[in-house]
C-alpha cells in the first residue's frame, strides 16, 4: 500500500490543515486589515477544499468532491476577488476600534476553541474502523470555526468585516457537515451553499450602500435612524 492510500496517512494530514484552518481563524480575530482578512478567508478555504478531497477520498464519497470543488471556485477565488474589488471602491482598509480590543479578542477564541474541544468530545466513537474515524479532530475544529465567526460578527464594527464572519461561521457548519457525517445529500449541500453565496453577495451590495449612504461602514451609526 502507498502512502497516500494509507487512512492514518490521510488522518494525519486532515489533522494539520484543520490546524491552520483554526490558527487561521484567530489570525483573523486579531488582523485589522480587511484586505488581509480576505486573503486569509481565501486560504482558509482553499485548506477547507483540501480536507473536503482527502475525506471524499479515504471515504469513497464521490458528492463531496462536488462540494470540493465548489468551495474552490466560489469561496477560494470568487468571492475573494468581489470582495477585495469592494474594499478598493469604498476606500476603507482597515476595522476601527472593534467592541473589544484585539488582545481580549484573541482570549475570547483561545476560549471557545477549549469549548469547542469540550463539545466535541461528546461526539468521539474510538471504536470506529480506521478511516471512518477521520475527521474527528476536524469537527472540533469546525465548532471553533463556527464560534469565533459569530463572535467575529458580532465584536466587529464594520458591515464587511461583519459578512466575513458570516463566511467564517458558514465555513465551520460545512466543515462540521463533511467531518461528522461524511456530507448531507448534494442537493441540500448545494442549496445551503448556494444560500450564503447569494446572501453574501447581497450583503456586498448593502456595504456599498451604507458606505455611499453614511459615508462610513460602521453598523452602530445606524442607530442613529431611530425616531
Amino acid at each position: 500500500m502507498f502512502f497516500w492510500q494509507d487512512p492514518q496517512f490521510g488522518n494525519k494530514m486532515i489533522t494539520l490543515m484543520a490546524a491552520l484552518v483554526l490558527v487561521i481563524q484567530i489570525l483573523m480575530v486579531a488582523q485589522r486589515w480587511l484586505v488581509t482578512n480576505i486573503r486569509a478567508f481565501a486560504v482558509q478555504s482553499f485548506l477547507l477544499a483540501c480536507i473536503a478531497w482527502t475525506i471524499a477520498y479515504f471515504n469513497h464519497a464521490p458528492h463531496i468532491y462536488w462540494v470540493a470543488a465548489l468551495t474552490l471556485i466560489f469561496k477560494a477565488a470568487l468571492l475573494p476577488v468581489v470582495l477585495e474589488r469592494l474594499v478598493a471602491r469604498i476606500e476603507i482598509r482597515q476595522e476601527i476600534e472593534p467592541f473589544v480590543n484585539v488582545p481580549l479578542s484573541v482570549l475570547v477564541a483561545g476560549m471557545l476553541t477549549l469549548l469547542a474541544y469540550v463539545v466535541s468530545e461528546s461526539f468521539h466513537r474510538p471504536n470506529e474502523p480506521a478511516g471512518h474515524g477521520l475527521g474527528h479532530n476536524t469537527l472540533a475544529v469546525a465548532i471553533a470555526v463556527f464560534l469565533i465567526g459569530f463572535f467575529m460578527m458580532v465584536n466587529r464594527r464594520k458591515a464587511l468585516s461583519q459578512v466575513l464572519g458570516l463566511l467564517c461561521l458558514e465555513n465551520g457548519l460545512l466543515l462540521a457537515a463533511i467531518s461528522l457525517t461524511y456530507g448531507m445529500p448534494l442537493i441540500v449541500e448545494v442549496g445551503i451553499f448556494f444560500d450564503v453565496l447569494v446572501a453574501s453577495l447581497l450583503l456586498a451590495i448593502l456595504v456599498y450602500r451604507i458606505r455611499e449612504t453614511f459615508d462610513s461602514m460602521d453598523v452602530s451609526r445606524l442607530s442613529r435612524l431611530r425616531g
